[in-house]
């Protein structure tokens, strides 16, 4: 056994860990960093780098099947290469492990990267099984838990037994599905689903909500749902999956109850995105007093302290938004507080944006309309067809809305952007949010044409007209 003391300990080298890990050494204090599997965490090994390059792939093929629209006639078949596919995203995944990897080896003298599986043995000491036959003890200062989450499992009967692809088993995968079942209709089913649509795959969604992205708006939500039925994604809502069984022949069977009465759905390959759950469990957080909800996430204040004080947790593990840039904001809270490094930060006071990366996107900033309602805030509201704008027109991307909340006192409260580049659209909203602009600057503001940001002259313009 080998024994370690340190200003600062991190278990988990995420987007959180990894910058604290080099902010805190390059501030002089000796850090030490573990983690038991690749570094970069969820969103650069199973996260937004692996999904948005096969995102990339698969609407590469969809904009060669759908050139005819535009008059651009395309002679042969379009095929998908999934090898080839698979091949472009590890090369990619490899190098920014490597790099990563050898910044975090190299750059930081005071810095150490410890592999394995961290376990406490008391507030603040930490046991790491880097082989079957090597620990080491590590006696910290502070300790920071940037632990991540795991894919969580409906208990279905059958499930298990029949087997079925993660949200990560299903990032390797060799070949195209026949028929790719999902079980969850959230961001991560909607974006797997039109994906796999677009390599060639038949999809069904199954949801056993009354909407897609439980979290949105129902009309919003109602568009999406249509744009991708228009592509041919298939959507069975309020459909409660009782049983799972899977033939020989390697085909599953899902029995589910709906309003229509009993389905029995049959495909080649099942995926399960019903969500994630904390890696906590393994932790032996019960030496240590830190107090967790009842599904598992860390409890924590605005300066992301758990109710021991030198223990931290940042990321998803502590049960906020689950979102990279959440993440990444939660190192700088952290960073600000205890290095003093510009202002206070707080993680309970700050914008959530996310993007939704379906064609067409999602972008949503601030209050939904719901959430107006049920904090009884007072609102006007424009809803724009994106038909009505002229760079969709253009392009032919007519699909989407732009839904946009403003105060009473002229302030934008929220929006949900629908639409192409709807990320950008999105931001553009938030930065006027965040210098406290009214709706007015944003309407009467000189945009060049036809850039999709005109699209905010006409949905003020509707908004005016009480829409």
């Amino acid at each position: 056994m080998s024994d370690y003391s340190c200003d600062a300990l991190i278990i988990g080298s995420g987007q959180a860990g990894n910058p604290l890990a080099k902010a805190l050494a390059e501030a002089g204090q000796k850090v030490i960093l573990v983690e038991e599997a690749q570094v970069g965490g969820s969103c650069l090994n199973y996260g937004c780098v692996p999904t948005k390059t096969l995102v990339a792939s698969a609407t590469r093929a969809h904009q060669a099947r759908t050139a005819a629209e535009l008059g651009v006639r395309i002679t042969g078949e379009v095929a998908v290469d999934m090898a080839a596919v698979m091949a472009r995203k590890n090369r990619l995944l490899d190098q920014s492990r490597r790099k990563l990897a050898d910044s975090l080896n190299h750059d930081f003298k005071n810095l150490t990267l410890v592999r394995g599986h961290a376990t406490f043995t008391g507030p603040h000491t930490v046991q790491v099984q880097e082989t079957k036959t090597r620990t080491s003890e590590i006696t910290a200062k502070k300790i920071f838990i940037n632990t991540g989450t795991h894919v969580a499992v409906p208990d279905v009967p059958g499930l298990a037994e029949a087997g079925f692809l993660n949200t990560t088993e299903i990032l390797d995968l060799n070949e195209v599905p026949e028929h790719l079942l999902i079980l969850g209709g959230g961001y991560i089913g909607l974006e797997f689903g039109q994906m796999f649509l677009r390599f060639g795959s038949r999809v069904t969604v199954i949801e056993n909500g009354d909407q897609v992205l439980e979290h949105e708006d129902k009309d919003v939500c109602d568009e999406l749902q249509k744009a991708l039925e228009a592509e041919g994604v298939e959507f069975i809502l309020k459909a409660e999956v009782h049983k799972v069984s899977r033939n020989d022949e390697g085909r599953y069977t899902l029995s589910t109850h709906t309003p229509q009465g009993e389905r029995r759905l049959h495909g080649s390959h099942l995926l399960v995105a019903t969500g994630r759950q904390p890696n906590t469990n393994r932790l032996g957080l019960e030496t240590t007093s830190v107090e967790l909800d009842e599904k598992g996430f860390i409890q924590v204040n605005d300066a992301l302290q758990t109710n021991v004080p030198h223990i931290y947790a940042l990321g998803d593990v502590h049960g906020g938004p689950q979102f990279t840039h959440i993440s990444y904001d939660d190192f700088r809270v952290v960073r600000n507080n205890l290095l003093h490094e510009g202002p206070r930060r707080s993680a309970k006071k700050r914008p959530l944006p996310y993007c939704v990366f379906t064609t067409p996107q999602l972008g949503r900033i601030g209050l939904s309309e719901e959430q107006a309602k049920e904090k009884k805030i007072p609102y006007r509201m424009s809803f724009t067809p994106v038909e009505k704008i002229s760079r969709a027109q253009q392009t032919g991307e007519t699909a989407g809305c732009w839904k946009i909340l403003v105060g009473d006192d002229d302030q934008i409260l929220g929006a949900a952007i629908l639409g192409a580049e709807a990320g950008e659209i999105m931001t553009i909203i938030q930065v006027a949010m965040a210098g406290e602009l009214p709706y007015q600057e944003l309407e009467e503001m000189v945009i060049a044409h036809p850039i999709w940001a005109e699209g905010l002259n006409v949905a003020f313009r509707e908004l005016k007209k009480g829409k």
